[in-house]
């Protein structure tokens, strides 16, 4: 075990977490999009299929639809805030407007 892993299991005192990935697959998706209701959190996932700028019409292909919890929702917008974070500490800031 690190040094890390080992400052974390201490600091939380709870159980250990064993990452089982033996079903997992893995997807792209350069679209999201986010609906709420009080009881859970609605992530699409999709790919944007327009080839030509200035289209009418922009076809989305949905892939994925992950449902969360508002607090599972919390803790996701908390991790990803600080990947975001430090990945604009190491290669600069994004542009939001950039990549529409």
């Amino acid at each position: 075990m690190t040094d890390e892993a080992a400052d974390n299991k201490k600091k939380t005192n709870g159980p250990t977490i064993r990452w089982d990935d033996s079903k997992m697959r893995s997807v792209y998706a350069n679209v999201c999009n986010v609906s709420s209701t009080r009881e859970e959190v609605t992530l699409l996932f999709g790919t944007n299929q327009a080839w030509r700028s200035g289209q009418k019409e922009v076809a989305i292909e949905l892939t994925d639809r992950v449902i969360v919890s508002p607090f599972a929702a919390k803790r996701l917008s908390l991790l990803l805030n600080g990947v975001v974070a430090e990945y604009e500490k190491r290669f600069g800031a994004l542009d939001e407007a950039e990549k529409k």
